[in-house]
């Protein structure tokens, strides 16, 4: 039988995602000496070289590929044992480690925790705000509980809740706030400021003004819905926000908004989490959370979104 440690297949997990022995060591809180011993002894165990070794990388070997994944899968399981006994002492999740989208943590956040801390007295609640590639695959791997996304992401191992719908607004400059709003014809003729590669509101946007998004593009490809805003305040285009985000984006730039004809664009929010997690039945209480903290939300911003 071969005597490989949890420890050992934590530093390696941590290694494998790291690429480079001191990250790795600090996000392990020890030192990098002892995390090379770990893994040369797990190396030794195997009798199989896990990882290339060069002056500034590491990199997975062939077995250390296929290994990995089985690592994975193994201390996805643990968690999800220590998710049980949670469960077996408290009635509710003691912690719950969440993932938001950029184009909606900061909008949604100060009200959803507000009621997730009235609702669930000494929860404790880790968030991580990242894209949602970023978001599936550190779910998949265990290292989240859930994450609030844009759906569908149709990723066969996980369970997806829609939460709301929201539609997209128009934002342009305050002295256009009287032109006829243009059409998503009308917008490929105009500068349409987006998200960089990798947003999904960018590749919802594209879908609905019809853009070739392969070709170059006379704009601004922003980080963040702030950028993009603040660009539009100082007259460089135009841009596309979710509803939820105009009283905080449009508070501090001289921009007007405004909603589109016609069917208007839009996307629904949801939570999403592994099929295999013990969590699941306090998750869909706390994806009714989300549900009425979006709505505390929108009904506190109704006057400030155009009809």
């Amino acid at each position: 039988m071969l005597n490989i440690t949890l420890k050992q297949l934590r530093y390696f997990e941590a290694l494998t995602r790291h690429g480079h022995f001191g990250r790795a060591a600090d996000a392990c809180a020890i030192s990098q000496p002892a995390l090379s011993v770990q893994i040369k002894e797990l190396e030794e165990t195997l009798g199989v070289v896990l990882f290339e070794r060069s002056a500034r990388h590491v990199r997975l070997t062939g077995f250390g590929q296929d290994f990995a994944e089985r690592v994975r899968d193994i201390l996805r399981s643990v968690d999800e044992l220590g998710d049980l006994a949670r469960l077996a002492k408290d009635r509710m999740i003691g912690r719950l480690r969440i993932g938001v989208i950029p184009t909606v943590a900061p909008y949604l956040l100060p009200t959803l925790i507000q009621r997730l801390n009235a609702d669930y007295s000494g929860l404790d609640v880790h968030i991580r705000e990242t894209l949602t590639q970023k978001l599936i695959t550190e779910l998949l791997d265990g290292r989240l509980d859930t994450a609030i996304v844009a759906l569908p992401v149709s990723e066969p191992g996980l369970v997806e809740t829609p939460l709301f719908d929201e539609k997209f607004v128009l934002v342009r400059s305050a002295a256009d706030a009287t032109a006829p709003v243009p059409s998503p014809e009308g917008m490929r003729e105009m500068k349409l400021l987006l998200l960089e590669e990798g947003h999904c509101f960018r590749d919802q946007a594209v879908s609905f003004c019809n853009l070739r998004p392969a070709l170059p593009r006379d704009g601004l490809d922003g980080s963040s819905l702030t950028t993009l805003v603040q660009m539009v305040g100082a007259g460089i285009g135009v841009t596309l926000i979710p509803e939820m985000a105009v009283p905080v984006e449009t508070r501090s730039a001289p921009v007007s908004f405004a909603r589109f004809a016609g069917e208007e664009p839009g996307r629904t929010i949801g939570m999403v989490w592994r099929k295999t997690s013990p969590l699941a039945p306090q998750l869909t209480q706390i994806a009714t959370a989300v549900r009425q903290a979006a709505e505390d939300q929108r009904q506190k911003n109704t006057h400030l979104i155009p009809k």
